[in-house]
């Protein structure tokens, strides 16, 4: 099945060497919406880009949670201590507009929405403002597919061994 997206007045999605651009430009990744829960995608999410695969400083964004992975949570993108260069939402698509409006008022400099996610009307904020957005693609699994740590699962396992495991053949 094919899903289809609301287009865009004035915006085409990136191709991947746009996104590969972006990535390599970026140095401060916000992420709105992160959970505590470490079942949640956006906490798989920001667990990779903590990790030595990036070189990313991460803050992250939540008003109901003062800590997660050992990280300070900030209520809003205006309390974070810096200006992030990539502003990437994990929140509702009613949600996205404000959080594009939010971005665009601290003078980020790239709008990301989560895989599975899609808002014209946030999109058409961000891009009319000047900045680089993307929208229904995961920062985690596009970073990996620049970097080499795209695995069959979706995740670099860090494991590279030819030995057999006992009883094999």
């Amino acid at each position: 099945m094919t899903i289809t997206h609301e287009p865009v007045d004035g915006w085409t999605e990136p191709s991947a060497a746009e996104r590969l651009d972006l990535i390599r430009r970026t140095e401060t990744v916000a992420m709105v919406g992160v959970s505590a829960n470490p079942a949640r995608p956006s906490n798989f999410v920001a667990t990779y880009l903590l990790s030595s695969s990036t070189d990313f400083d991460v803050y992250f964004v939540n008003p109901v949670v003062n800590e997660i992975l050992g990280q300070p949570c900030y209520p809003s993108l205006a309390d974070l201590p810096v200006v992030p260069d990539l502003v990437d939402v994990f929140r509702r698509p009613a949600d996205l507009p404000g959080v594009a409006a939010e971005a665009i008022d601290i003078g980020a400099q790239a709008f990301w929405v989560q895989l599975g996610l899609w808002s014209p009307e946030a999109a058409k904020l961000a891009n009319d403002a000047g900045l680089d957005v993307v929208m229904d693609r995961c920062l985690k699994i596009e970073h990996a597919r620049f970097h080499g740590g795209l695995h069959l699962a979706g995740f670099d396992t860090g494991v590279v061994d030819s030995r057999r495991t006992v009883g094999s053949r």
